[in-house]
């Protein structure tokens, strides 16, 4: 080993080639390393940043219908069959699964926070199976209806429940918390409450005009909410195809 090592350091003492390069490498040890340049700030980067929640999903040849002037809320899901008509109203965390029959929001309607709109494939009574709201409708928070009809001019009080084949005549009211059974009828202008609902009391001339005005008063409520967001739409899918298109990874 000793006699190997003698023999490298007389070559290199003979080559001036290999001295000098002995030399360079020496000094590159010995001289500090100049300092990494810093990582690019994370704001220089871009970021895709996309709802992971889809608003409006199609099913099959169904696709949700939105009025212009209507407002939905940006985490309502609207599913299939599912029309929204002018003015009316879908707040914060509501579902419409129009899967297996039509979902109707009438004009000037409102369906309140956390509610759930389904539809059956039918139902015994042969009467339509579709949810249909009509116009100046208010549907309180955490209510859940399900091939049911409202008709116009209606106030369905918060927590309340409809259930298949359920009608509410017009110029009606029922009480939050309320279960109205399968195949049950309000009849027009009435006041119904309790699980199962039952019949309370007749509505006076001056609380019939008031169930309208509840309705246009959440409308233009509706209206500062509408202006406060850009609602989400399949944008996304043309900025993938550029991504794609520049050959950008991120």
């Amino acid at each position: 080993m000793a006699a190997s090592l003698a023999r490298l350091s007389r070559r290199t003492l003979a080559s001036p080639r290999l001295l000098l390069s002995s030399q360079r490498l020496l000094s590159t040890e010995a001289a500090p390393s100049p300092a990494a340049p810093p990582p690019p700030a994370v704001s220089d980067r871009v970021k895709w940043d996309y709802r992971g929640q889809r608003r409006i999903i199609p099913l099959g040849q169904w696709l949700p219908k939105i009025a212009v002037d209507a407002y939905v809320a940006p985490n309502v899901v609207l599913a299939g069959q599912v029309t929204v008509w002018d003015g009316a109203s879908v707040w914060n965390g509501s579902v419409l699964r129009g899967d297996l029959n039509k979902i109707t929001v009438g004009f000037c309607s409102n369906v309140q926070e956390r509610c759930v709109l389904h539809a059956a494939w039918n139902i015994p009574t042969g009467l339509p199976a579709e949810t249909s709201i009509e116009r100046y409708v208010t549907i309180g928070a955490y209510s859940l209806l399900r091939s049911c009809t409202i008709e116009p001019e209606c106030i369905i009080g918060q927590h309340s429940v409809l259930m298949e084949g359920s009608l509410v005549e017009t110029n009606s009211i029922l009480e939050a918390g309320s279960v109205l059974p399968p195949n049950r009828r309000i009849p027009t202008g009435e006041l119904w409450a309790g699980n199962p609902a039952r019949f309370v009391r007749k509505l006076t001339h001056e609380e019939i005009v008031e169930i309208p005005k509840l309705a246009v008063a959440v409308n233009d409520l509706m209206q500062s909410h509408f202006s406060e967001f850009l609602p989400y739409s399949t944008a996304y899918l043309e900025v993938e195809k550029l991504k794609k298109t520049l050959n950008i990874s991120l």
